[in-house]
């Protein structure tokens, strides 16, 4: 979506009311460990379409833009792909500290932080694989419900 759309659909948003801190960081941490336990560790289609916006974007420094059909269904063949006994499995783990989340009166917040990515090989062990940076756009729903909207993640690289 152009800046200038992104801009006219947050000023035709019904505004809510966006908690002040720190319930407000305690309201997105909770969402957070909500998203990213559905991601890695479960594989509930509709669980992952509860928590985004029906315009959610997500753009990634390695795989460009993905919307938001194309995210879900992305996310589903790889739950597929994780049933088999040898299959990779991943592992997100938030950088302590690096978590800061910013009210956005009226529409929701931005949190940004930093990620680690740890992945075995069926029931092998587990090793650090690589490290990002995320920024993450969450709107609060007139049901009170937090929902993930626009998603940066960048600057992906390995870690030995």
């Amino acid at each position: 979506m152009p800046l200038l759309a992104l801009l006219a659909a947050l000023a035709l948003s019904p505004a809510v009311e966006v908690p002040a801190q720190p319930a407000l960081t305690q309201a997105i941490a909770a969402r957070d460990t909500a998203l990213f336990d559905v991601m890695f560790a479960g594989c509930d289609p509709a669980a992952l379409t509860a928590l985004v916006t029906d315009d959610m974007e997500f753009y990634h420094d390695k795989g460009g833009l993905m919307a938001h059909d194309a995210f879900i269904a992305d996310y589903a063949k790889s739950c597929a792909a994780r049933r088999a006994p040898d299959a990779w499995r991943s592992r997100r783990e938030l950088v302590a500290g690096t978590m800061k989340v910013y009210a956005i009166p009226g529409f929701g917040a931005v949190e940004e932080g930093a990620h680690f990515f740890y992945e075995r090989k069926g029931d092998g062990p587990e090793r650090l694989a690589g490290k990002a940076r995320f920024s993450i756009l969450w709107k609060l729903g007139a049901d009170g419900q937090w929902r993930m909207a626009r998603t940066f993640s960048i600057d992906h690289a390995a870690v030995p």
